[in-house]
């Protein structure tokens, strides 16, 4: 029977925005070289992405193009994604407004008095970390003044912006019931004014009802509006229903802009969002997510040296299920053991199957693979998700006992470093002006009386995971991006580039759910393993000669004692020249491509931070990397802690700390905690190399041979599993694909491998005939990481650094993804190749590696019955050959350019 294809929405025609998108790409366009103006960029904490760009630029060209001038466009609706900066914008248009058009007067509206303080943090308080401008804005050489008012005055300032900011109740009490102190419709008139409406689709009330109510918030608008001709509104928001004929008719000539959350997403601005369906308990679930979201602080510490603070939210339908919930959770956490984690785990191993969660695997795995620290973890657990560490958001009286209990700014800044909350229960109340961006896990908490899974639950949890899919733009190497930095669906992704929504195992409620994210354009799908699919060796390589009897060569390694550490030089730290930590950068915002030279320090300065003994135990005693038991391990000849601090090994007294500020920051203004959370960067920094430059073992310059048909074996592996959404599949170059290979040259049937890497065997393919013209035997073997799992063996299969000339000390290995194996009657030559598609700078340590072993042929020597061998080393491969790769591979096997060229290099 053939299923019934779901049929396309119809795109309803906006006349307003269609005609100025039109008018962007005409050439005929006299403003066609318009740009955002310099003095916005310039007194903005963030830099405006392209879409806000050209929402400004559309809303210029309503108010100033010749096409317009016989039209009064007062009111527009720009309709933006969820996360995608529509405050940022707003404040960007107040500078616009005021600067090209003489408004000084804006009145702000918003639903809700948690979006109306988060509204006042952004535009007014110079001391919020939240705050959008630049501590001081500057126009034409002048001074302009933010003044929050509640009236606007008769006699207005020069150089000075007045911002009213209110609930649209409150608007609508003083239009209706003119009380003293209070705006009516002739204040309004007095000067012209900008409306700007957030969250607008609640200001609707007469679109939605048969009868328009002649006090509604909407009619409270629109007399504001009318006060005067030069009066603007301009509106804001990520949901209008344009389904809604009433809804339609009324924005149909005033929607200005359109940014929709499947392109946000596309565009790598948000976060990933996967599903993780389960038929656990609640309390297995909690346990998990606990597991998953402290896996995930570790992970970011661990492997990039970075603090990130993963934040769980429990979603109930009801205030009494989430309490009981918060109580569950509470009481896990208190009766929580490591062995208790342990008979936890191993039930999740007996029970695991193919489809079980990628990311909670990995999670599984950490803890498995740590069993001997299960003690201390067990112990950071319980201080991270103890009961003072929760907020519970469900008070009544719009947040009044949040308010009581002092919670209600701490959910608004759950990002900030001095922020300690990792978990909130909550019903309904944070779907709308909720700005959390370190949000990675919902969790929604089944409902005892039978799941409710009609369409206005699962839209608004649609919702929700729309607002928590904001990027938490984390420090690698004190370097920000504000876009997906890694592959999408690599492990660094699901684990510090994803939000995961774990579901309850119910098929009516999952059927609307995942029809709610797909009328939100919200690019979703499971986080589960795929099948493990067989690559097999080709059995005309299993009968050659070099399959039967010729090696592969890795350096050997040599055992370290422990009177080789003696200082931590010989991890690769400098402990001699003072610090500098990138603590607050100058307002720029960076993309995921850039680099540390696009970062503008102009507006920064160094300041020194004092450091004493109590600030560094107390960062060492946060750090577990830094408790003595630990870093004897790494520091065998170390004493004590305080040895570790003295001159012998971290010399921290004989140097000064340094924090990179903004220049109108100085030393006095480092709060404790922030000097603190400085010191552990700094300290996270040190850990991280620590563990990079100590090992048991270091590379020497003596290979061994290892025979290939022990070790060049069939083997598994899954393909990733990447968003079900077409689109994203399209726009993201390096997905990772089955592709078989049915060229004699390489030895497997197929690779599992994304788009660089199958460029590569493709370039090599291109310039076999010329090899072979040298070479009897040629052969591109793909080393593939799932090999160790068929043979323990394989583990030996890595290089090392080896030599006295390294430059940065990573002593734990690598093994490239591809050897070319090339022989002839005289010589074999093995050349060792990395293709890359980002992190060129996070590896560099491997390339320079792989040049190392090209400079320093005369370090190179074999077993005593070894003779005619070469080893060699190929600079990263990288997409369409920007660096010339192939060329250098014709000079090391041929000792020339290859003669022919690829389609894409002519």
């Amino acid at each position: 029977m053939a299923v019934a294809k779901k049929k396309a929405k119809k795109e309803l025609p906006l006349p307003l925005f269609n005609e100025l998108t039109k008018l962007d790409e005409s050439l005929l366009n006299e403003q066609i070289e318009w740009e955002s103006p310099e003095y916005i960029s310039r007194n903005m904490v963030h830099k405006f992405r392209y879409y806000q760009e050209e929402a400004l630029r559309f809303f210029h060209y309503s108010q100033t193009n010749e096409q317009f001038r016989f039209r009064n466009i007062n009111h527009v609706l720009f309709n933006m994604a969820t996360g995608s900066g529509k405050t940022d914008l707003m404040a960007g248009l107040v500078l616009y407004l005021y600067q090209e058009h003489n408004y000084q007067n804006f009145l702000f509206l918003v639903n809700t008095n948690s979006v109306l303080k988060k509204t006042i943090e952004n535009l007014t308080r110079k001391t919020s970390r939240k705050y959008l401008y630049n501590q001081e804005i500057e126009i034409n050489g002048n001074r302009i003044t933010i003044e929050q008012v509640q009236s606007f005055p008769k006699n207005q300032s020069k150089n000075t912006i007045y911002l009213k900011l209110e609930t649209v109740q409150s608007i609508a009490t003083d239009i209706f019931t003119q009380k003293e102190n209070s705006m009516g419709k002739n204040d309004y008139a007095r000067n012209k004014v900008v409306i700007l409406g957030d969250e607008a689709h609640h200001y609707s009330a007469s679109t939605k009802s048969e009868k328009e109510l002649e006090q509604s918030w909407e009619k409270a608008i629109s007399i504001i509006l009318n006060a005067r001709e030069d009066n603007r509104l301009l509106e804001f928001t990520a949901t209008v229903d344009l389904e809604n004929n009433k809804v339609y008719e009324k924005y149909k000539d005033k929607v200005i802009y359109r940014y929709a959350l499947d392109r946000f997403i596309k565009n790598r601005f948000s976060k990933n969002v996967k599903r993780i369906q389960s038929s656990n308990t609640d309390e297995e679930n909690m346990l998990n997510v606990i597991l998953l979201s402290e896996f995930r602080r570790r992970y970011a510490i661990e492997k990039f040296g970075s603090y990130i603070k993963p934040v769980i939210m429990f979603k109930s339908q009801k205030i009494d299920a989430s309490n009981e919930a918060n109580e569950k959770f509470n009481n896990l956490v208190e009766f929580l053991t490591a062995d208790s984690i342990r008979e936890f785990l191993n039930r999740q191993k007996h029970v695991d199957t193919e489809q079980d969660s990628i990311t909670l695997a990995l999670a599984h795995e950490y803890y498995r693979n740590n069993d001997n620290q299960l003690n201390q973890i067990v112990h950071e657990i319980k201080r991270e998700f103890s009961p003072s560490r929760i907020i519970n958001a469900n008070d009544s009286d719009r947040g009044a006992g949040m308010l009581e209990k002092g919670q209600y700014d701490a959910l608004n800044s759950l990002e900030s470093p001095t922020n300690l909350y990792r978990v909130v229960f909550a019903v309904a109340k944070l779907t709308e002006g909720w700005d959390v961006l370190n949000l990675y896990d919902i969790v929604r908490i089944s409902d005892s009386k039978g799941t409710k899974g009609d369409k206005k639950t699962t839209m608004a949890e649609a919702q929700l995971i729309g607002r928590g899919a904001r990027y938490n733009p984390f420090s690698i190497e004190g370097k920000k991006s504000f876009t997906r930095r890694f592959d999408d669906d690599s492990n660094e992704s699901l684990i510090l580039e994803t939000i995961h929504y774990h579901t309850i195992n119910e098929p009516q409620y999952l059927k609307n759910l995942v029809a709610s994210l797909n009328e939100m354009n919200i690019p979703t799908g499971t986080d589960t393993k795929n099948p493990l699919l067989e690559i097999k060796l080709k059995k005309s390589f299993i009968k050659s000669d070099v399959w039967k009897y010729g090696k592969i060569f890795y350096n050997q390694t040599l055992t370290i004692s422990d009177e080789y550490y003696d200082g931590l030089d010989k991890y690769g730290i400098d402990n001699k020249s003072d610090i500098v930590i990138s603590w607050i950068y100058s307002s720029r915002e960076l993309g995921y491509r850039d680099n540390v030279v696009s970062r503008d320090y102009s507006n920064t300065h160094n300041v020194p931070i004092e450091v004493d003994q109590r600030y560094l135990m107390k960062a060492m005693n946060r750090l577990t990397f830094f408790h003595f038991e630990n870093l004897i391990k790494y520091l065998p000849q170390l004493k004590s802690r305080e040895d570790f601090l003295g001159e012998r090994w971290l010399n921290i007294y004989n140097r000064t700390i340094y924090a990179i500020v903004p220049i109108s920051m100085s030393k006095k203004d480092l709060m404790p905690l922030e000097k603190l959370k400085i010191i552990e960067i700094y300290l996270t920094e040190v850990a991280q190399k620590i563990k990079k430059g100590y090992s048991k073992k270091r590379g020497t310059g003596k290979f061994i041979g290892y025979p290939v048909k022990d070790y060049i074996i069939n083997y598994r592996k899954r393909i990733p599993n990447y968003d079900t959404s077409n689109l994203l599949q399209v726009a993201n170059p390096q997905h990772i694909k089955r592709y078989e290979i049915k060229d004699e040259y390489f030895v497997y049937d197929s690779a599992i491998i994304n788009q660089t890497e199958k460029q590569l065997i493709d370039r090599i393919g291109e310039r076999i005939e010329e090899l072979k013209e040298q070479y009897s035997d040629v052969y591109l073997i793909r080393m593939d990481e799932n090999m160790h799992r068929e043979s323990a063996k394989n583990d030996k299969l890595k290089l090392h650094q080896f030599g006295e000339k390294i430059r940065d000390i990573y002593l734990e290995g690598f093994q490239p993804d591809f050897i070319l194996y090339l022989q002839n009657a005289d010589f074999l030559i093995q050349v060792f190749i990395e293709p890359k598609g980002k992190s060129l700078e996070e590896d560099q340590w491997k390339e320079d590696l792989l040049m190392y072993i090209n400079d320093n042929e005369a370090e190179i020597f074999f077993e005593d019955e070894v003779q005619g061998v070469k080893i060699k080393g190929l600079k990263f491969y990288t997409m369409n050959d920007e660096r010339k790769s192939i060329e250098q591979l014709g000079q090391i096997t041929l000792g020339k350019k290859f003669k022919g060229l690829s389609v894409q290099e002519l």
